[in-house]
């Protein structure tokens, strides 16, 4: 049996939100050490948000405790869409858009879990089976309508409207937590906040199908909120993704090296694997010398690690520890990419250019006047290098490629360059 309190660990990450019964859940894990829980992802994406990732996150926990997670790729009930969270009905993926997800998915799900101790199984195996017939004999007769428009993710749609394709999804998933418990010994289900009527959906059709004596638990996360009350897990640029094609490993790195002093404990609870007296000790850093910004930095380190792998975080600490020192000259075409994708962008030709020419042309100054001041007082810098010549030939070709010119006015302000044949 594991020694490790894994639910009282939770309690102080804040990361319980409900329990369908924790005094039962609480003896199942001091009498047994083979519990095994899961949590299921549709394929409605080609990757998943650190939105995405709270849950998963705790499912990791778990297995570092010793226990067994199972990971449910929606391969059946991804063709209907979980209505959750939306206002108006989702738009149906193709068959071949959906495989095409479920690979990245499970591509994910593998370099964040390993392959110790972890499964993923796709509920396509046991959904796609079944017959219209067989749906509303051995399953459909177990539902009241009644506790079902209840739920609050319908009750939530009835204004609106919701078809019956979305009101059905609470049976299938449902299904897939009795057919987990019934044919993998799996006797747990976690999920967001939003998943509580749909996991207690599936105790009820355990407990009916199998007997009130069948161990099945639930447990939900709390809904993250930032401190200004603002929903978690957004940029500037839009959501955060997993998928370092969407979000690179610096862009991922940035977000959370920029979090406020007033969410970073939190986030240091969540999202990494510290022990209670380093996220303490970093909490006190916050509160006596927060112009250090400890914290950030660590917790910037331990999600881009564990998302990216040391690779990832090398090379996004590269970017930035360039970009803020000045020093980008040993960049890669691909890292200025990824490290100055925010910042003002402009164009240019390949061929040579008076430096003062360049900077009105691509708009970086407002005037030759004010273009040859800031070159002569030292406040100019091409592709990392000071210029105070107002002769200095600007020369594309130079440098990353001659695909890019980096200009940088002052301390830290950088303008991209793209150059254009």
């Amino acid at each position: 049996m594991a020694n490790f309190d894994i639910l009282a660990d939770l309690k102080w990450r804040g990361a319980i939100n409900q329990q369908t019964d924790e005094a039962g859940l609480t003896k199942y894990l001091q009498d047994h050490d083979d519990l095994a829980l899961y949590c299921g992802t549709d394929p409605t994406g080609d990757s998943l948000h650190i939105g995405h990732l709270i849950p998963f996150m705790i499912l990791k926990r778990f297995q570092l405790a010793g226990y067994h997670p199972v990971i449910v790729i929606g391969g059946g009930t991804g063709t209907i869409g979980d209505p959750s969270g939306r206002k108006s009905e989702r738009v149906l993926l193709s068959a071949e858009k959906l495989h095409e997800n479920e690979l990245a998915l499970t591509k994910q799900m593998e370099k964040l879990f390993g392959t110790d101790n972890f499964e993923i199984v796709n509920n396509a195996e046991w959904l796609d089976k079944l017959s219209l017939i067989e749906f509303l004999r051995e399953y459909g007769k177990h539902f009241q309508v009644n506790n079902m428009i209840n739920k609050d993710v319908v009750a939530s749609r009835l204004e609106n409207g919701i078809s019956f394709t979305e009101f059905s999804y609470q049976i299938l998933q449902a299904i897939d937590f009795y057919q987990l418990n019934k044919n993998y010994g799996v006797q747990m289900q976690i999920g967001g906040s939003d998943q509580w009527g749909n996991i207690t959906a599936g105790i009820d059709l355990i407990h009916k199908l199998m007997g009130s004596d069948r161990q099945a638990f639930g447990l939900t996360i709390p809904l993250m909120l930032k401190a200004d009350g603002t929903k978690f897990g957004k940029s500037a640029g839009g959501a955060v993704w997993l998928d370092p094609e969407k979000t690179s490993p610096y862009e991922f790195y940035q977000f959370w090296i920029n979090q406020d002093d007033r969410d970073v404990v939190k986030y240091l609870k969540y999202f990494t694997f510290l022990s209670h007296d380093e996220i303490d000790d970093l909490a006190e850093q916050v509160k006596t010398e927060p112009w250090k910004r400890t914290a950030q930095k660590t917790l910037a380190r331990e999600v881009t690690k564990f998302v990216h792998g040391e690779a990832g975080l090398k090379e996004a600490e590269m970017i930035t520890d360039a970009l803020f020192s000045g020093d980008i000259k040993n960049l890669s075409v691909k890292q200025i990419k990824q490290g100055l994708k925010s910042a003002p962008a402009a164009e240019s030709t390949s061929q040579s250019k008076n430096i003062v020419d360049f900077l009105v042309d691509t708009k970086i100054e407002s005037s030759k006047r004010q273009a040859r001041e800031d070159v002569t007082n030292g406040a100019i810098y091409v592709n990392g290098d000071r210029e105070q010549s107002v002769n200095f030939e600007v020369d594309p070709s130079k440098a990353f490629d001659g695909k890019y010119v980096i200009i940088r006015k002052g301390k830290r302000k950088y303008t991209l360059v793209t150059i254009k044949d």
